[in-house]
Formats: structure tokens, sequence, C-alpha cells
């Protein structure tokens, strides 16, 4: 008899179900559902009750599995209490999509040795790269032309980094000094920033909320000090010393911090007003190569928010407090109620997460990689966080727990560097098998394989603005992939 009737007739099973957000608090109170609900229903309700003007694209779990067909679907492997409300956790995506590149629109020759590093800047409206033939260069992203060389440095550009209000590049080179370029004309600002004994690691500049000026960049040397430069003064302003060995890694965080990785094996914590060591975070067993902010990208971005990027990038207009405002009211969003947290890589193979501000103590211990870790990044939303190795793979794990998530193989040598899109929703990695592949990070799979240089790949990033990857490495060319 059953069998005659039709699927809306017979009693689909109806479960209790209550929104959460991330943090954990209730949306509205709990109601019953059909099993078979489907995320476009879903996000009708949730949209509902969260009485925004514009609804949001939403991503649902259920015990952090995400519902993609339907609810049924997801909970076929698990066990669930069907007397007990289900807690159903709600995620806003990115409100604007960053399409895959496809394919190299330009093909840059100009320097004379390798590129060893590359980086837009903030709003994507300037393209930068450092290499081993001692010149940094600026290119002109309108017609993907080479536009200014930068000459000054005597030995390899190791490190470059963009002011977050992107008027500024420092580059920092084997010869332990570190010069300012304007991107506008290509020439030096103010004076050589000398006093480190050995090469420089790592540049990075104050976060535009604290100071929209720009005005400070930290730097790391192998001569195992951090210095903190007065870039309009031109002079040092703190040494911070503590570290027994190169540091490898610098990262200033939005909440007044400095934070600093070792080939000592440890992480230390300082406080940037007046250079106070804080804590030192002790755990890895192998030089520390490696880290990253939850808060990176939103930092890197400052003012400029991708979700209005025009096609062709601008600088971010406004007065200096107006920027302010505007960084650290993204900076906020972004950052939520917890601290910024910190996810550290090692020669050791493991990666550490830590919640710096509150704990020396890390919040887990993530192992799987088999080899040495290069690189790791957290998603411009912080829910993923992302790890390049010399074992061939990317692992991707739970920003908030550390958890492992899965392994994007397809690389066959090392994998040197990755970039996230802006929206989160892709990753761009460069390998020494001369490949860039691109790896969509929902369905965890290789979206577009991108052959094209004729050696190692060292550097690649992604536009904050969506629109291109650039490329880098030991064939001497800058490539510009595009959709």
């Amino acid at each position: 008899m059953a069998a005659n009737m039709s699927p809306d007739e017979e009693d689909v099973q109806r479960l209790l179900i209550q929104f959460r957000d991330e943090a954990g608090e209730c949306l509205g109170s709990p109601f019953d559902v059909p099993v078979t609900i489907t995320p476009d229903k879903l996000q009708l309700v949730c949209n509902a009750l969260l009485q925004k003007d514009e609804p949001v694209p939403l991503a649902f779990f259920v015990h952090d599995a995400e519902i993609v067909a339907s609810l049924e679907k997801t909970l076929a492997g698990q066990s669930v209490e069907t007397e007990k409300v289900l807690d159903i956790i709600y995620q806003p995506q990115a409100v604007f999509r960053v399409r895959a590149v496809t394919r190299c629109t330009s093909s840059l020759e100009g320097h004379t040795e390798a590129v060893i590093s590359v980086a837009f800047s903030p709003t994507g409206k300037y393209l930068a790269s450092g290499s081993g033939d001692t010149t940094v260069r600026f290119w002109d992203l309108s017609t993907e032309t080479p536009q200014f060389t930068a000459k000054g440095h005597r030995h390899w550009v190791l490190s470059i980094a963009w002011s977050p209000d992107g008027k500024k590049l420092a580059s920092g080179c084997k010869n332990s000094q570190i010069f300012l370029w304007d991107p506008a004309t290509g020439s030096q600002i103010g004076r050589v920033l000398s006093g480190h004994s050995k090469w420089i690691t790592c540049l990075c500049w104050e976060p535009l909320h604290i100071n929209p000026e720009c005005r400070y960049l930290a730097s790391a040397s192998k001569d195992g000090s951090i210095r903190i430069w007065d870039t309009l003064m031109g002079r040092c302003d703190k040494i911070l010393t503590s570290h027994t060995q190169s540091v490898t890694c610098v990262k200033w965080g939005g909440d007044g911090l400095i934070y600093s990785s070792s080939q000592d094996r440890t992480i230390k914590v300082w406080r940037s007003q007046d250079g106070v060591l804080c804590r030192t975070l002790q755990g890895h067993a192998h030089w520390v190569n490696t880290m990253a902010l939850s808060t990176d990208y939103v930092l890197r971005t400052g003012a400029f928010e991708p979700a209005e990027a025009t096609i062709n990038p601008q600088d971010v207009r406004g007065s200096l407090s107006e920027l302010k405002d505007r960084a650290l009211q993204r900076y906020n969003q972004v950052r939520g109620q917890e601290p910024e947290r910190l996810v550290s890589g090692s020669d050791d193979f493991t990666l550490f997460l830590w919640r710096p501000a509150e704990d020396k103590k890390p919040l887990e211990r993530m192992t799987g990689h088999q080899a040495l870790i290069n690189q790791v990044l957290f998603s411009p939303d912080t829910r993923i966080i992302a790890s390049a190795s010399f074992d061939k793979s990317i692992k991707l794990w739970d920003g908030r727990t550390g958890k492992y998530l899965t392994s994007l193989r397809g690389h066959v040598s090392a994998v040197y560097q990755i970039a996230w899109s802006a929206d989160s929703r892709l990753l761009v990695s460069g390998s020494s098998d001369s490949t860039l592949k691109v790896w969509d990070a929902k369905t965890k799979k290789l979206a577009i394989d991108l052959p094209g240089h004729a050696d190692e790949v060292y550097a690649a990033d992604w536009s904050p603005d969506g629109q291109r990857v650039a490329s880098g490495g030991k064939d001497k060319c800058l490539r510009i992939w595009r959709r």
C-alpha cells in the first residue's frame, strides 16, 4: 500500500533543531524540520531569524560535518538521538566569490637571477618582487609590464613587505640592510636602515589600526635579534634580544604584541610599545621556520575590503582617522571575541596552535607531515589553517581547534609557498616541481593545474582583490595568472 503513496504523503521523519553561531550562541528557539531539509531551505530560515537587510551566504554544520545535500545525508553516518534538540552551527561565508585563475596571461622577464619573493600591495594595485640579482622590481598590473627596477641592495633580496596602507615597500637583503621604496616612482624613501649584523630573514609592519601612518617596521635577522625601526626618522627604535639563534619569522599582531620564532626552537611574545618580553612558547623539538596569525589577512589588507574591490585596483581613500577606523572595524570583525591565534611550523615536522596572548601552553600539537614545514597560513576567514611541506603535500587543519582535516596531494616535489584567495574558498601552491596548483578548500580537491614555469617555483601570491596570482622562481621569470 505504502509503495503507491507519493513521498509527500509519507511521514517524513522530523527533528528538533537549534541554530547556533560559531561561538555557541543560540539563534531563536528550537523548531522542528523535516530530516530531508536542504542547505538552501536552512539558509532561508536562518537568514529570516538573523533579520539582516541583505541575506548572507551561510554554511551549516552538524557535529563538524557540513550539510551539503540534505540534513538526512549528513546524519547518515552519525549516531543521533532523535529525542534531543540537534544543534546546527551556521557560518557566514564571504559575500563575494573569487574565481580560480586558469591561464598565464604574462611571463615577465627582467630579473637576472631567481625570484625569491613576490607580493601584491594591500589593494592589489601594485606588485613587487625581490630577487637574487639584488634588485626589487615593481610591475605595472594594468599592462602587465615591468615598471620600475629598484637598485640599492648589494646582495640577494630575501624578504619584502608592503606597509598596510600600500604606500611603502620594505626590502631586506643578505647584506643585513633594509631599504624602503615608493611604489609610485620606484625610488628609495629615506635612508638605509642598517644595524643588524647578519642577514634579514623577515619583515613586518605595524598594523594600520594601531598607527595609520605606518611608521614602524619590525625586522628579524640571523643575528638573533628583532629590531623595531622608526621609518620616518630612519633609525632603530628598539632592539629585542633574548633568542639564542637565528630569528626566522616576525609577526606584529593586532593587539599590541609582536611574535618571533627562532632556530632556538622557541617562539617569543613581546609587548610592542616597550619591547618587554611577555612569554616564551616552548614545545618544538627543532627549528621553528614559519608562523601565521589568525588575523594576518585582515592586518595585511588594512582598510581595504576585498568584497568592495573594483576591476582597476585603487588605493584606499580617506583621512588617516577614517582609514584607522575602517581597519579597526575590519580587524575586530575577523578577530571576534577571542584573542588572535598563532600557528607555528617547524623542522620537527609538526605544527603547534597557540593562544599566545593568554597561555604559554599550546592548544594543539598538529602532526602528520612527513618532512619539514615551509609555510603555514590561516585562511582570511580564520577557519582553516593550510601548511606546505617538503613532503609534497599541503595539509588543511581546523583553524579553531587544530584538528586535521585533509591532505591535498598532487605535487610531485616539495611545496614552497601557498596563498589563499580573499574569499577563503581557494588556495594556490607553488612547488619545486615547477607547477602551481589551485585547490578548492570546500571539495578539498585539485581545481586547476598551472604548468608554465621552467624550474622550481619559490614564491606565489594571490592579489587581495582576487583578480591575479603572481609567481616567481628559479627560471627568473615572473608569471601572472588570471581566470
